[in-house]
Formats: C-alpha cells, structure tokens, sequence
C-alpha cells in the first residue's frame, strides 16, 4: 500500500479525479511575497497552500484550506487522502452526529500514518547515512572534507527535502444540512448567517492551535512539556501550531527539539477539533475558510482585533458587486494583498510587521445566498442593503463596526449552486426612505462572547424606482445635477471674458 500511495505521489494522479467539484463556492488565492526597500515583491518559495471543494453522494459537500509549510508535499498529499477516506462511500445520510465526528477523527489519523508510510525507507536511509559522519566535523568547511563525506551529506540534504515539511487544515463537511468544522492547526473558519429578523451572526468556528491557547497549553502541561517556555518561544520547530499533519521532526523526533524533549509522549498531534453545533436549516449566509497567511496578513495591516470584522466585510461588498463566485474570492484575496502593500509602503507604526506575506487562500461557500444579477442596477430592482459588521474580541471591551453597501436582487433562490430567475419586489422604496439595515453579531464559539451594532443607513439613499432611460443618442442622463458647480466654477474663472465653451453640458 506505501508503495501505491508513493508511486501516486510521483506520477502526480489523483483517486479523486473523477470527483465532481462543487459549483456554490469560489477560491481565491496569492503566493507568498517579500517586499523590498523599493517597495516591489518577489516570491521566496512555491505556492505551499491547498484546498478542496466536492460534492459528494447523498447531500455530502466536502470543502478544506491547507496551509502547507516547508514544502507542498504534505498539504497535497492530505487534500487528496483525506476526501478519498471521506467522499468515497464512507458517509451517507444515515449516520448520527457522533457518527460523522468519529468518520472525520479516523480520517485524519489514517491519513497522516499513510503519509508517514510514504516516506518511511527515505527517513531509514536518512538514518543510515547518518552513522557515516564523522563525529565533531559541524565547523568544518565543505571543501575540506573527504568526498565520502561530501557525498553522505549532499544524499542527507536531498533526503532532508523529500521527508521534511507538514501542514495545518480546516476542513468543512455539510451532510444531512448540519455542518461540521475540523480544524488541526491555525487556520480559520467562519460562518455568516442572516436571520429572519434582520439580525446577521458571524461565528468563528473552532479555535486556533497555537502556542497562545491557553487549553493547548494545558494539554502540553499534562503531557511534561513546560507550558510558559513554549508560550514564551512562540513557535515550535518554526511554526506557531500546536497540532498539524505530517512534520516527522516534531512527530517521530520530538525527543530532539529541546522545547519538547520532556514529553512523555508526542505532543504536536494530527487530531482535528470537531465542532458540529451549526444546524443550516433555513440558513442564508455563507462560510468562510481561510489559510493562515490570509490572517496573518490582515492582522499585520490591521491587528487581530479587526480580522474577523474585516474580512466579512469585503466579502459581503464583493458578493453585492461580482456575479461569480470565484471572482469574489479572488477579490478579496487581492484586496487583502494590497493592503498589506500599502501599510508596507506607508512606513506607518504597523508597515514594520508587513515586510513580508506568506501564501493566502480563501473558499468561499454560499448557503442560500443569492448572487447579484449582473444585469440588475439599484434603478432596476437592486436593492440596497447597508450593513453594519462589528467585531467582538473577549479580550477587549471595545467595539468596532465598518458599514457598507450592499446592493442584491430583491428576489432570488438558488438551486443546485446556480441562480434561478429573479422576481422583482414591487414597490421599490422611493427616494429619501430608509433601506432595510442588518446587523452581523460576532462571535467566537469558544469565548461565548458578541456584540451588535447598526448603522442608519444615512450615508446611503436609495434612488428612485424608476430606471433612467437612455435618449435618442444612447446616453442615460446624469443621476447629478453639476449646474450649481458649473455656475460656481465660471463665476471664479471668468475675467469679464465670456465662459461660452468653458465647462458645462453645451
């Protein structure tokens, strides 16, 4: 069976080819950039992050973002195990909840001892090789050693590359329309939903592994690691993550890493963190999975207190505007890498902690939520929807709301991932009325903690329900009468001339 899965890896196929892909999302992704003293970027390394998104049998949906590190080995490798031991007929409509949370439990753990298998005779030559060294040659220049020696270390160097590198994941499954979230590791999800009263609720579902979480750091403790150490260090083998897949250096050589040599057994673990709370009967919204350099990003431009708040926010702008999904994702992605430009280039107090980007990637998954029609203006039928999204942090009491106008068919269902005709609401509110303003409550699940706040709706009017009609040239009229500032202007730039040809409709 190793030997299967590693003549895959090398031929570069695929078990879940013939899958079909799930058509009511979008993906969005960057590379990783490093900006110079000029201000331009360059891409240090390959692409390392991944992503799925199926339809399975039976209602099944399977979607994931997968942060890899160090190489994309592990993340592809993952991507692709995980829906063959998830989409292939081991889940149907007929398993109870703790049926599901076992299924995605041995998911996981079968697939990283598969991947552990795939590298197992590279990481026993590596181990072999090894004894040939010459003890206490660390200092000793290359050049000076025999061409034994040479050539044990340029084969330790190439093995090094073929068994180094992990992955964190957040993985998204919607069966029997429940949603189940499994996280191993520091990326994030997070769901949007609208409610009947006009209240909307972002939910960031499950927590970041990380050395800053106080119940990773308690379940170290218990293990023998020093958890103030840890904290203190803020990274282990060079990354944040308390639990991630693959990654042989923390998994079978922990005992090596001085942060965990007193563990009793390995601690940096593969075992996702299932939340299944999220019932999505009669939900409209949509759901948000994000790799860890798209955080990481936006909390360097705009601290972590906003990321949430933040990144609703321009998808929820991009969605008034876009009539595709993919472009939504995508234009969000690249918002998210020009601010973190821009902070960069500024040189205000944050631009410090924007020199750099790792790769950022975005999924995007509607659940019943229509998309605008291309076709429709706010003078056709759109409607105009101001939105005030506000973040909480349980750790600070301030609060915090960015408004923004969303502009969406007054009327539309989506089935099977694509927009049905729309019906236009009749009677479209006249100029000067309030349009209907929603609220988006954010909430972490594992602090319980929320906030509210709505805007008025004032910096947005609504035009009127009439749609200006073009004149026997083709031209709409203008929406602004300028007559005033054509007047003000020729006022203050005649000099007793004549303004005939100057500025002004003619």
């Amino acid at each position: 069976m190793a030997a299967q899965r590693r003549n895959l890896m090398q031929s570069h196929q695929s078990w879940t080819d013939d899958l079909p892909m799930c058509q009511m999302c979008g993906v969005g992704m960057a590379t990783n950039c490093v900006y110079g003293p000029d201000g331009k970027g360059t891409q240090s390394h390959p692409n390392e992050d991944r992503h799925l998104r199926f339809r399975g049998d039976d209602g099944c949906f399977l979607y994931g973002v997968f942060n890899g590190y160090d190489n994309s080995r592990v993340a592809n490798f993952v991507s692709e195990c995980l829906t063959a031991e998830l989409l292939l007929g081991q889940l149907n409509s007929n398993h109870t909840d703790s049926d599901v949370r076992r299924i995605l439990t041995q998911a996981f753990d079968v697939v990283e001892k598969s991947y552990f298998e795939t590298i197992d005779d590279a990481l026993a030559e590596k181990a072999h090789l090894s004894n040939f060294l010459p003890q206490h040659n660390e200092n000793v220049p290359f050049h000076q050693l025999s061409s034994q020696t040479q050539n044990v270390q340029r084969r330790l160097k190439e093995l090094e590359q073929e068994v180094s590198g992990g992955a964190t994941a957040v993985v998204a499954l919607i069966l029997n329309n429940k949603l189940y979230i499994a996280n191993v590791g520091t990326n994030r999800a997070l769901l949007c939903k609208s409610s009947s009263d006009g209240q909307n609720q972002v939910v960031q579902i499950c927590r970041p592994h990380s050395t800053d979480n106080e119940d990773e750091l308690q379940r170290l403790s218990a293990l023998g690691v020093d958890p103030a150490r840890v904290k203190q260090a803020g990274q282990i083998a060079g990354q944040s993550s308390t639990r991630r897949l693959g990654d042989y250096r923390v998994k079978l050589n922990y005992n090596e890493i001085d942060l965990l040599s007193a563990a009793k057994v390995a601690p940096i673990i593969a075992e996702p963190e299932i939340d299944s709370s999220q019932c999505l009967d009669g939900v409209t919204g949509f759901l948000l999975l994000m790799s860890e350099g798209l955080i990481s990003a936006l909390e360097s431009a705009h601290g972590s207190e906003q990321v949430n708040q933040d990144i609703v926010a321009m998808v929820a702008a991009e969605l008034a505007q876009q009539t595709n999904l993919e472009a939504v994702a995508q234009s969000v992605v690249e918002r998210v890498k020009r601010l973190h430009h821009d902070v960069y280039v500024s040189g205000r107090q944050r631009a410090t902690y924007c020199s750099r980007h790792e790769d950022m990637t975005l999924l995007i998954r509607t659940i019943n939520y229509p998309l605008v029609d291309g076709a429709l203006t706010p003078t056709q039928g759109g409607r105009i929807y101001p939105v005030s999204v506000p973040y909480s942090n349980s750790q600070s009491t301030s609060k915090t709301s960015v408004t923004l106008s969303l502009v969406m068919p007054s009327q539309s269902t989506l089935t099977n991932g694509t927009n049905t005709a729309s019906t236009l609401e009749e009677g479209t509110p006249t100029p000067g009325s309030q349009s209907p303003t929603a609220t988006l409550q954010s909430t972490n699940t594992q602090t319980q903690s929320s906030s509210s706040s709505s805007g008025d709706g004032s910096l947005f009017r609504q035009r009127g329900s009439q749609a200006a009609q073009p004149d026997e040239t083709g031209r709409v009229p203008p929406y602004v009468d300028f007559s005033q500032f054509y007047r003000l202007w020729g006022s203050d730039h005649s000099d007793g001339q004549s303004t005939q040809g100057g500025l002004g409709p003619q």
